[in-house]
């Protein structure tokens, strides 16, 4: 029997079942419960300037997040509560001023706490309550200089698997955005959290990976997985001899983060993850950050963003996109993987999947799924 300490699940326990993955009222579901009372990454605050109307998507909602020209942060639904029609489009940001006003009948509200500050032409009569009729406000929490928006009129706080401490000593609020890469992937957005949570594929799907990180080609994420592991059982690096770093040589793109440990050195990479929607890497020389958007039942959009220190873009010569493309090519690998099993999913014959010890994550991951459903029919 592995050790008591081992992750490793002792049985071999049923996955979601077909319609978890396919079905518009399962999806639809979701978008009510999962998206609309969980914390969603929606970028880096610093890439919201300043004196800016941004529309963004949380689950089902579209929400507009203001930045005030002060710095300041608010959110709203954008909704106008005179007859709903959307208050800001997708697409370019807009300038914000002191108000937020809807370009069909033009009814302003105050940019700092959506309270309604004219109907404009319309002249309501005595029975018609102005203070109930502010924009629908969404929470907002920045963590580490990225913008966390929740749709709950309670939220719960903010949770991931690791402490929310894990990364204090990389300087994440002072990191600038180098390179964004974007794609729409053909797959349920629980597919792509499965591939993401075990390595069994990762022999198969990624050698250059599997080169970089040796005991990924073993099928296990790290070695407290493996069957014999026990807590004496000796470390190292994750990365293999001469590699610090991911990026396509293994050295590193610029300075090393000074405050770093030896044990996060050694480690390489250091992965927090918040399920429904993002993950964040940080390496000893840059962060990435990956977000997950359901579009439909089998579409999901993928948006990853590399964060590296002011001097280090301002080297000459220095390419941001050099440095992902170690991290493109295995989520471009993930996305292929990720579609091929929502494609098999589709399959009449499959009714649903059967986990292995080593997916101990997802079956993690499921239970989460099921119980943020049945909390909120």
């Amino acid at each position: 029997m592995p050790h008591p300490d081992n992750p490793r699940l002792t049985h071999c326990p049923p996955g979601l079942p077909r319609d978890a993955y396919l079905a518009e009222d399962w999806f639809a579901r979701e978008m009510r419960t999962v998206f609309a009372r969980r914390w969603v990454m929606v970028g880096r605050l610093a890439d919201l300037p300043p004196g800016t109307l941004r529309c963004v998507t949380v689950g089902a909602a579209s929400v507009i997040v203001a930045r005030q020209p002060d710095g300041g942060v608010s959110a709203f639904h954008n909704t106008c509560r005179h007859r709903g029609a959307e208050l800001c489009p997708q697409g370019a940001d807009q300038r914000l001023g002191k108000l937020i006003t809807c370009p069909y009948h033009a009814w302003a509200y105050a940019a700092t706490d959506g309270r309604l500050v004219s109907t404009a032409h319309a002249q309501p009569t005595g029975d018609f309550d102005r203070a109930a009729h502010g924009l629908r406000p969404v929470s907002h929490r920045i963590w580490n200089g990225f913008l966390f928006l929740n749709l709950a009129t309670d939220p719960r706080p903010l949770r991931a698997d690791m402490p929310l401490t894990t990364l204090d000593n990389w300087p994440m609020d002072s990191l600038v955005t180098g390179h964004r890469w974007e794609t729409q992937i053909a797959c349920n957005w629980k597919v792509f959290w499965e591939n993401y949570s075990e390595c069994l594929h990762c022999p198969g799907i990624h050698p250059e990976l599997c080169d970089m990180v040796p005991i990924y080609g073993t099928g296990i994420m790290g070695r407290n997985e493996a069957p014999d592991w026990t807590p004496d059982s000796p470390g190292g690096p994750n990365l293999k001899p001469g590699a610090e770093t991911w990026t396509l040589t293994g050295a590193p793109c610029g300075p090393v983060f000074p405050g770093l440990t030896p044990a996060e050195r050694q480690a390489g990479y250091t992965f927090v993850t918040f399920w429904p929607s993002t993950y964040v890497v940080a390496h000893v020389d840059y962060v990435r950050a990956v977000r997950l958007a359901p579009v439909a039942p089998g579409i999901t959009r993928l948006t990853a963003e590399w964060y590296f220190p002011a001097e280090t873009l301002a080297r000459p010569g220095f390419d941001a996109a050099e440095v992902a493309a170690f991290a493109k090519l295995v989520m471009e690998q993930d996305g292929a993987a990720s579609a091929m099993n929502q494609r098999g999913i589709a399959s009449p014959a499959f009714t649903g999947g059967t986990l292995m010890p080593e997916e101990y994550e997802i079956h993690r991951f499921h239970h989460w799924v099921l119980a943020e459903l049945e909390a909120c029919p």
